[in-house]
């Protein structure tokens, strides 16, 4: 956590500190049971699967998940076992917004090829043929998934003079989609996205909603970025469409095999990689902390936690 979260932990809570080089699950049993814990605040990347939650001690009461997406919960579990987790919704959504439109404008800038030149030592001037990418002020954008992030993105995409259309399980209300034009089928919103941004949900319903079909519809050179999960990515299908050039190029935060992606995108040029940072500012994260703390607290105290993901 921030140094401010460690501090504000010290502080109020009587709290076992991992070490710098964290904590094995059992680990986290062991802790949990030894300190008689009423609380736990974990990450994203601990798997808080049935296994893991039905060896958690009946004293805990509340988990706390310093994230957004609960992908790694078996939620039906914590719920069996009569465990409020709870997740941060909100407090990410300018960071993971702001890591999104990065991606959109160094994947259709060629960002990560020109750093590269440079740090090889450059050495040539270009032609004004050479080397080019594609603009993004006045492109159609295509957004899947119009939450709160969603809209975030939108919002920055009309600075750019951008055409915002999107696809969500629902149409919002005007004055939410600020312009936005809904597109309840997918398969008629694609081939007018020439840049696609991915803010769904993980789950069963969005599950590779990315694939060979719903590539094809793009239309060619277009941009593809993914900050949410990389569940709902065929990978393999989008490493083919970056390579028969059908896709001009991706970016992309998530990844299925995370923290070891598939090695073929860093073999790809035309693909902008980050290791999974959309809310990784100084001020997001220290609001996500205090907002795990905030819930964990509540519930110690016998109120409702704030947000409950269920």
């Amino acid at each position: 956590m921030t140094d401010p979260v460690m501090e504000r932990i010290r502080s109020e809570f009587d709290a076992i500190l991992p070490p710098a080089a964290g904590l094995t699950p059992d680990e986290v049993i062991a802790a949990i049971k030894n300190h008689q814990a009423e609380g736990l605040l974990f990450t994203s990347g601990t798997k808080f699967d049935a296994s893991f939650i039905e060896r958690l001690p009946s004293h805990l009461k509340v988990a706390a998940t310093c994230s957004v997406g609960f992908d790694h919960i078996d939620v039906a579990a914590a719920k069996a076992r009569g465990l409020v987790v709870t997740n941060t919704p909100d407090v990410l959504n300018n960071a993971t917004a702001d890591m999104a439109f990065m991606l959109i404008l160094a994947a259709c800038r060629r960002a990560g090829e020109y750093d590269r030149v440079v740090r090889d030592g450059w050495g040539k001037f270009y032609g004004m043929h050479e080397f080019l990418g594609t603009e993004v002020s006045g492109k159609t954008l295509g957004i899947i998934g119009m939450g709160r992030i969603g809209q975030a993105v939108a919002q920055r995409a009309r600075g750019f003079d951008m055409k915002v259309v999107y696809h969500n399980r629902s149409r919002l209300p005007a004055q939410f989609e600020a312009g936005a034009t809904y597109f309840e089928k997918l398969e008629d919103m694609l081939p007018q996205s020439q840049i696609l941004t991915l803010h769904a949900p993980g789950g069963a319903e969005t599950s590779e909603i990315v694939n060979r079909d719903t590539l094809a519809l793009l239309p060619r050179g277009a941009v593809l970025v993914n900050t949410a999960r990389g569940t709902l990515v065929n990978e393999e299908d989008l490493i083919a469409a970056l390579n028969d050039g059908h896709l001009f190029a991706a970016g992309l935060d998530v990844f299925k095999g995370e923290p070891k992606p598939d090695a073929r995108f860093a073999s790809l040029p035309n693909v902008v990689l980050a290791p999974h940072m959309g809310s990784a500012t100084f001020e997001t994260r220290t609001a996500m902390g205090n907002r795990c703390l905030d819930n964990v607290a509540a519930v110690l105290a016998g109120r409702p936690a704030s947000d409950p993901i269920w």
